[in-house]
């Protein structure tokens, strides 16, 4: 098995930049996530836009996910992607051997935990219902909101993330009913008074209590619904269902007592300005990392990165600079500059 400088645990913005901040000091690298593609929670939201991202304007989701990917892999790292991380613990040798659910090993020196808010899978109605289904029209986030376009769209939740969408969805579906178990949101009071404001047909204290397929049984045509406050049940018929209740978070591996991490409110892991944690060669990056001064946005994650990889260089080379040379100055990329001059100006 190769052994590589470091295994990077996380690949969202925070892991993705310390692939590449790594490859600028030359260290090689393994890039491990539970998902099937890179970018992180960012895929939460790939058509909404975020302004906070240091020199970039408005960008989505899903355009900012394909120029950190791009510019994660500069340097080739492995990536090991549909892997779940269990465990790591220390071997003979002084490296680290990290363990998934399926028994796969991998070696390295040093080890960056960038796993953000954990792995979230999304709640589920408390329902039998067939599987199928969310291959065909019951959703737990929105892609594309062109999908949704002039039909009717039925969405449970009272969250944030479920607000937000129902007022984004009413410029391009034909109808949005909101159903909600309460009467009070638990989302901007912004967007919350936006949508009591719009044509949105919102239903409070109301439940979900079947999902009903048509004749092919293959998509959800209508659902049965118990308002309790007025105890009556109601069929809406419907193109498209979306389920937004919440997400359980599956990250555990930090709360194995032999890892000894410093962890608050049970779940951040407690680390210093630099990304050091209580476990020595293991950095933490990201939103997983706390520490006083912390900033939780996606530019305090890249410094976040930056700051680990610097630590590891030096851990496994005392003799090398404390930091990188900045990219304009930086010979590792002559190549790379004069490929992009040719693509661009010639």
């Amino acid at each position: 098995m190769t052994v590589k400088d470091i295994t990077i645990i996380g690949g969202g913005p925070a892991g993705l930049y310390a692939a590449f901040y790594a490859g600028m000091r030359d260290l090689t690298v393994r890039l491990i996530d539970t998902q099937k593609s890179l970018g992180g929670k960012v895929h939460f939201y790939p058509e909404k836009l975020i302004w906070d991202v240091g020199a970039l304007p408005a960008v989505t989701g899903a355009k900012l996910i394909d120029q950190m990917v791009e510019q994660g892999l500069t340097f080739d790292p492995e990536v090991v992607l549909n892997t779940k991380i269990t465990t790591f613990e220390k071997t003979e040798d002084h490296l680290f051997e990290t363990v998934s659910d399926s028994g796969d090993t991998f070696l390295s020196k040093q080890i960056i935990v960038a796993t953000g808010g954990g792995l979230f899978n999304p709640k589920r109605l408390p329902l039998q219902y067939a599987s199928h289904f969310e291959e065909a029209n019951l959703h737990h986030n929105v892609y594309r909101l062109n999908h949704f376009k002039d039909k009717k769209v039925v969405i449970v939740g009272g969250g944030n993330s479920a607000v937000d969408w129902a007022n984004d969805l009413l410029e391009v579906a034909g109808e949005v009913h909101l159903i909600h178990r309460s009467e009070t949101f638990k989302a901007h009071e912004f967007n919350t008074r936006k949508l009591w404001n719009s044509d949105a047909i919102i239903h409070t204290h109301t439940l979900v209590k079947e999902l009903i397929p048509d004749s092919s049984g293959q998509y959800i045509q209508s659902i049965r619904v118990r308002n309790n406050q007025a105890d009556h049940d109601e069929l809406i018929e419907l193109d498209e269902l979306i389920v937004n209740i919440g997400f359980d978070n599956e990250l555990n591996f930090h709360h194995n007592p032999a890892l000894k991490f410093n962890l608050k409110d049970d779940y951040y892991i407690e680390g210093s300005s630099r990304a050091e944690t209580a476990v020595e060669g293991v950095y933490a990056i990201g939103d997983i990392l706390d520490f006083e001064g912390k900033v939780r946005l996606i530019a305090g994650a890249y410094n976040d990165a930056a700051n680990a990889v610097n630590q590891i260089k030096l851990a496994l080379d005392p003799t090398a600079e404390e930091k990188a040379p900045v990219s304009s100055h930086n010979d590792k990329f002559n190549d790379k500059n004069q490929e992009k001059k040719e693509r661009y100006y010639l």
